[in-house]
């Protein structure tokens, strides 16, 4: 065992940079001292077993959400004061972090917000979005294809997640420009903005919220029987109108988190098939194995590297004690790879057959709402790539030989994904759109 392995369980896993490469050796590090762990600086529970992971999302009687987002920083604005901490977090919700976004409620307020969604994740509309993707995915491919190359993140991937979420949601078509200057995604020869300063120095979300505001207070007073009328005249499930605001975060956050995970299934997907060429031809040979290349992509190489709960009172998870008040880690990313579920967990095998066990969208009330937009985004990306480009490989000038890669990661504890990704490629005869 390498010296970096050994002395990684002793390192800071929320600041060493020396993890973010590559993560793994740490979590199989855990792993080896049980399922359930706790980490000696911060004093985190870390979960890396999956059968430990499951009862911790699906138990929102002993775990809360509201500090999902953010983990042990900056902790709770409170000290724990008695053996149930139920009523001190909602006494001091608005203090924490993302408190307004559905992604750290809890019932029963978790539960009124997703059923906003029920009228907009919608087979007939997932099908609408998939149909503008095809397009979108064709047209982004053209601005590059004669180049024989692409740096995938620029060119296509973060545009592309931008503007499907954008059209699932609503967003005007006239609008698209303006919302990719904003949020940094402009398209291909579109010269940035003043409108890029304003909003990297305040909040993009609030820029959402924003949009979002006028977009629904403009359709509640004047329907249009388009998709955000649909969001705008949703009604919670005892038939009471949400204000506004409520329904604008709902589609704020659905927009922002969207993106983040979509970007990076297929940036990992996109370096998969560069890396296996054998692989590759297999999915050229049989395009019916993409969707469960997309589920082992997600398995092996989850987008979200950390899930974070804090317990109510005192529990167990699995055999270890939790005390009141300690924050809980589920390690997405370490238990996508436990052999006790997955066998031979460090293989990439596209024939996986529990494969969509995997946890990297969750699982319980809080599972990824958007999971059924970014499968679609994987699948038709890669069914594009794959149809109008031969002999996809990485940029060895920018990413090096084999044997000797070099990428760079975001350096974030919670998120895993490469900043940029050069591909080469022959472009396919017959391959224009």
């Amino acid at each position: 065992m390498s010296e970096l392995k050994d002395s990684l369980f002793d390192l800071n896993f929320f600041t060493a940079q020396e993890l973010v490469p590559d993560p793994y050796p740490y979590f199989d590090e855990l792993r080896e001292k049980g399922p359930v762990t706790r980490e000696p600086h911060m004093g985190v529970y870390a979960v890396t077993g999956h059968a430990e992971a499951v009862s911790v999302f699906k138990d929102t009687e002993n775990f809360s959400s509201c500090i999902s987002a953010t983990g042990p920083y900056p902790g709770l604005p409170f000290t724990p004061d008695s053996d149930d901490i139920s009523a001190q977090i909602e006494k001091h919700r608005s203090e924490l972090p993302l408190h307004e976004h559905m992604v750290t409620m809890d019932p029963p307020d978790h539960t009124r917000a997703r059923s906003l969604l029920s009228r907009l994740l919608t087979p007939r509309r997932i099908q609408e979005n998939e149909e503008f993707m095809t397009r979108l995915a064709d047209r982004y491919i053209d601005t590059f294809l004669a180049n024989g190359s692409t740096e995938l993140m620029h060119d296509y991937a973060k545009p592309f997640a931008l503007l499907t979420i954008a059209d699932f949601l609503g967003v005007p078509e006239e609008d698209h420009e303006e919302f990719q200057i904003a949020l940094g995604s402009p398209r291909p020869g579109a010269r940035p903005g003043a409108l890029d300063l304003e909003v990297m120095a305040d909040n993009p979300l609030q820029w959402l919220d924003d949009k979002f505001s006028a977009y629904i207070e403009d359709r509640r007073s004047a329907p249009r029987g388009d998709v955000l009328t649909g969001l705008a005249e949703a009604k919670y499930k005892d038939g009471s109108t949400p204000e506004v605001i409520e329904v604008v975060r709902t589609a704020t956050f659905l927009f922002a988190a969207g993106q983040e995970t979509t970007t990076k299934l297929i940036s990992a997907a996109l370096r998969i098939i560069a890396e296996r060429p054998d692989l590759q031809q297999q999915l050229r040979d049989d395009p019916d194995l993409i969707p469960l290349f997309v589920e082992e992509t997600l398995r092996i190489e989850s987008p979200v590297k950390s899930a974070f709960r804090v317990a109510r009172r005192d529990t167990t998870v699995g055999d270890v004690h939790v005390p009141v008040g300690s924050t809980v880690m589920v390690c997405p990313g370490a238990v996508n790879r436990d052999p006790d579920q997955f066998p031979e967990s460090e293989t990439f095998d596209v024939n996986r057959t529990n494969v969509r066990e995997h946890l990297a969208f969750g699982r319980g009330i809080h599972s990824c709402p958007g999971s059924p937009l970014a499968r679609v985004e994987g699948r038709v990306t890669i069914e594009k790539f794959l149809d109008r480009m031969d002999d996809i490989r990485l940029s060895e000038a920018h990413h090096g030989p084999a044997g000797e890669r070099r990428f760079d990661y975001e350096p974030t504890y919670i998120l895993r994904g490469v900043t940029n990704l050069h591909l080469d490629f022959t472009p396919k005869e017959g391959g224009a759109a």
